[in-house]
């Protein structure tokens, strides 16, 4: 995707000595500043995901990924493999994207001497990367079909507005994004689209990130506050509502960013098209309740007692919004029931949200 009409993905490897330099785009900074930084070792990698330089369930798996790789790199036994793996699975324990990526890239170098892990680890990563941006540029067509669908049954005469929560954009994954992709796609075709972007507090992710990108983008969109969305509904001025996904459970219940949830319920009373858009690497297929199993990150109390932003100087800056003392309760993501979404959009096609959609379009996977 684009930043200053230049390509970029949000994870690379640039040449340096024998196996390179992973690069990422640090998104803390976003949208105020453009920095990239260098992972050098699995520690670096963990810490990245754990402090949100990288986020979004994809990129999680990549960069988990990749941290393996730097790991072989700096000592390829057993040991030092399995310490990696389970250094950086303890980062984020939600998205499920991180697991699959770390137990296939295990898989792949503990059968393999000691001497080829390295170069197969950067070459495996590489492979997952590569691969994320397929899968999502496949379900972004699948879901642009939808949002053409939307602009035929309106006799082809206005603007399809859609919402939608948090960032599930290209920032999210290796390229191209989730929620985000069919509005890429279907922008690119030519369907006039307008996105009604949720702030997605306490992070702000979608006002910094889902904005950002869009505005790069060229796609027309404004920003709203968390509440407004039900609102919008109940007005008619929303066709439909497309979100991403970190963890999917066999029978299509869904864990995305807090209030995620609530826009399902909006959505559901005001008979608006709920859809998710997830790759197969998101259902976890394990789980059948997601409410029940999916563990649901509690992050630090300061991401909702302060705020950060650019001052005029041009500096940003961290304030406090709440009282001094006041406690508060951060849960990173919430359990939308599979009874809310209208279906899942994945790179195969689209389904219901059941464990028999789920199989009609994934019938080699074990979903016992």
């Amino acid at each position: 995707m684009l930043i200053d009409k230049t390509p970029f993905r949000t994870i690379w490897v640039e040449p340096n000595g024998r196996f390179g330099s992973v690069k990422v785009i640090d998104q803390t900074v976003l949208p105020h500043r453009f920095v990239v930084k260098t992972l050098a070792t699995a520690e670096e990698a963990a810490t990245a995901i754990r402090d949100m330089t990288v986020r979004g369930a994809p990129l999680i798996g990549a960069t988990g990924a990749y941290g393996l790789a730097l790991a072989m790199v700096e000592e390829p036994t057993s040991s030092n493999l399995e310490a990696a793996f389970d250094l950086l699975i303890a980062t984020r324990p939600t998205a499920v994207n991180l697991r699959w990526g770390l137990e296939r890239m295990r898989r792949r170098l503990a059968a393999l001497p000691e001497a080829d892990r390295a170069a197969a680890a950067f070459a495996e990563a590489a492979a997952i990367a590569d691969e994320d941006v397929a899968v999502c540029s496949a379900l972004g067509q699948h879901g642009a079909d939808l949002i053409r669908d939307q602009w035929e049954r309106a006799g082809r005469s206005r603007t399809i507005n859609i919402l939608t929560h948090c960032n599930a954009g290209w920032l999210a994954t290796v390229d191209w994004g989730t929620a985000l992709a069919p509005i890429y796609k279907a922008h690119r075709a030519g369907l006039p689209v307008h996105v009604w972007v949720d702030e997605t507090r306490p992070r702000n992710q979608g006002a910094s990130l889902t904005a950002y990108e869009l505005g790069q983008e060229g796609v027309p969109h404004t920003i709203v506050v968390d509440n407004v969305g039900g609102h919008l509904m109940q007005h008619g001025q929303v066709d439909l509502c497309i979100v991403g996904t970190d963890r999917t459970t066999r029978t299509g219940d869904v864990c995305n960013k807090i209030g995620t949830y609530l826009k399902a319920l909006a959505a559901h009373d005001n008979g608006v098209p709920f859809y998710v858009a997830l790759p197969a690497s998101t259902i976890d297929w394990r789980m059948s309740d997601g409410r029940a199993e999916i563990p649901i990150e509690e992050r630090s109390p300061l991401e909702v007692t302060h705020m950060s932003g650019v001052t005029a100087s041009g500096a940003i800056e961290t304030v406090r919004i709440t009282p001094e003392g006041s406690p508060a309760l951060n849960y990173a993501f919430d359990v939308t029931p599979a009874r809310l979404v209208t279906g899942l959009i994945t790179e195969a096609g689209v389904c219901a949200a059941s464990e028999e959609g789920l199989l009609s379009l994934f019938p080699l996977r074990d979903a016992a």
